[in-house]
């Protein structure tokens, strides 16, 4: 075989990911629709694509549909921001103070691995059933993402430059601007990709459990009531918001990190 019929990746030769990721999912989506159908996966608990298909449409013409899709829109985005702000703000402050970073270290590594969903009955007993629950669990889940992310950013700051910009007699303001938030920036957009998808999981186990309003609470009414088909197109709803949350935050890291090699691509010859 000569060198020019090797197919080159990117090339007429190469399979798109994308094609194979929506042929994976059609294959799954299939295979869903015959199984109940043949008898080999109970009907009444594992109906047909089509099935959830249809109940998908009738979801989407109901209005209390959208206001839940919108309650649980809001309380993500809500409880995602918060975590991303205080997080790269209190990371970057504790990270560039040697004496923060020992005396909150332990207290962090207590902290962090509490899972949200143990504080609950706590937030239930402060705040009631309402959104401000769900929205504290998210907080605190996504917030340990974006702060350990960023502390490892700052302490990742190259020794020389450090002491380049000591001799430069650079102020704090400006080292933090052009040598620490330089070096952590592409850990803070890896925290907030990961703060993203751990948000939605909270967000949507908050309804579930406190039922605060949101698509979380109207799939346990739907399980509560019996309707499957329901149910089942809910929890693909949910499956589309991650999907497009980790698309958004992907594309946003690499038009951010442009610059870095970690994203940046050699031109094709």
């Amino acid at each position: 075989m000569s060198r020019s019929s090797v197919p080159k990746p990117g090339g007429a030769g190469a399979t798109s990911p994308v094609l194979l990721g929506l042929l994976g999912l059609a294959g799954f989506a299939a295979l869903l629709e015959v199984l109940p159908r043949l008898g080999i996966l109970p009907a009444e608990y594992f109906p047909p694509t089509s099935t959830i298909a249809n109940a998908l449409v009738d979801e989407i013409g109901r209005p209390a549909f959208w206001t839940a899709f919108g309650d649980t829109l809001r309380t993500w985005a809500t409880g995602l921001l918060i975590s991303v702000v205080g997080g790269v703000v209190l990371g970057v402050v504790i990270g560039a103070v040697p004496f923060l970073r020992a005396a909150t270290a332990s207290t962090i590594e207590f902290l962090r691995p509490i899972p949200s969903v143990a504080l609950i009955p706590l937030a239930v007993v402060l705040l009631g059933t309402g959104m401000d629950s769900t929205l504290l669990l998210v907080v605190y889940a996504s917030f340990w993402q974006v702060l350990v992310q960023v502390l490892h950013g700052v302490a990742d700051v190259d020794p020389v430059a450090k002491e380049t910009a000591h001799s430069y007699r650079l102020g704090r303001w400006a080292r933090v601007r052009y040598l620490v938030w330089p070096t952590t920036l592409p850990y803070a957009m890896t925290g907030i990709r990961l703060a993203a998808s751990v948000a939605l999981i909270l967000t949507i186990t908050g309804e579930l459990i406190i039922g605060s309003p949101g698509l979380g609470r109207e799939i346990a009414v739907a399980q509560s009531s019996g309707a499957v088909p329901a149910m089942y197109a809910l929890v693909v709803v949910t499956g589309l918001i991650g999907v497009v949350a980790n698309l958004v935050t992907r594309t946003a890291e690499r038009r951010v990190l442009v610059w870095h090699p970690s994203v940046r691509k050699e031109v094709p010859v």
